[in-house]
């Protein structure tokens, strides 16, 4: 069934999960950045908010659901422990319901809607779509599907913990940086907050935001 949130809204995707990776560490922050505000809203809640305007259905990926369950969405925690967002992938792949996973960061205040959907569009036959800005691969924000499961298997089995090892056993539609820039002309999307240094430019970027 098609939902509208708003008379201006498209409808939700419903065949593809929407998924949150909450698992970092926050070392280089020196908090947990999900929660640092931007404008007065977490990061977390910024990220939530598109991806719920997006997708049926959205999960955390996190190993301390208690910090997120005020934001009452379905929470999952690593079935392997110890490989960081690769761990976080092959957990959603292995749990969610639907066939193909979009999965962010937690840390990207700049979602951008079209491009998102854009990237779900084009899927086809392909395992993973990838945006790829010159020599750059961006793989939380990516689409995945299950098709990726044996290729990660295989990585964790051999204690490798890149997810970008696993693409050459992957069939990976990359998105390059003039496809992107027709969605998204500035690459907005792929500012993420790593460190306190960051704020003043998602500040500014803030300002010149329009909604997606």
């Amino acid at each position: 069934m098609e939902v509208d949130l708003n008379k201006n809204s498209l409808s939700l995707i419903a065949n593809v999960t929407g998924l949150i990776l909450l698992g970092g560490k926050s070392s280089r922050y020196g908090s947990n950045k999900a929660f640092v505000e931007l404008d007065g809203v977490r990061l977390v809640e910024r990220v939530a908010v598109v991806m719920k305007s997006i997708f049926h259905r959205v999960i955390l990926l996190t190993n301390t659901p208690n910090e997120y369950s005020y934001l009452q969405l379905p929470m999952v925690e690593d079935l392997v422990k110890g490989f960081g967002p690769m761990g976080g992938i092959y957990t959603g792949l292995m749990t969610m319901q639907d066939d193909a996973g979009f999965f962010v960061a937690c840390d990207m205040p700049f979602l951008n809607r079209k491009l998102i959907r854009h990237m779900v569009e084009v899927r086809g036959d392909f395992d993973a779509v990838v945006p790829r800005m010159d020599w750059m691969l961006e793989p939380l924000h990516a689409l995945y599907s299950k098709k990726c499961l044996p290729g990660i298997q295989e990585a964790i089995g051999r204690d490798e913990h890149q997810i970008l090892k696993c693409f050459s056993r992957m069939r990976v539609r990359y998105i390059d940086e003039e496809e992107l820039r027709l969605w998204d002309q500035d690459l907005r999307s792929f500012f993420n907050i790593n460190k306190p240094q960051d704020l003043p430019e998602a500040r500014l970027k803030l300002d010149d935001h329009a909604e997606r």
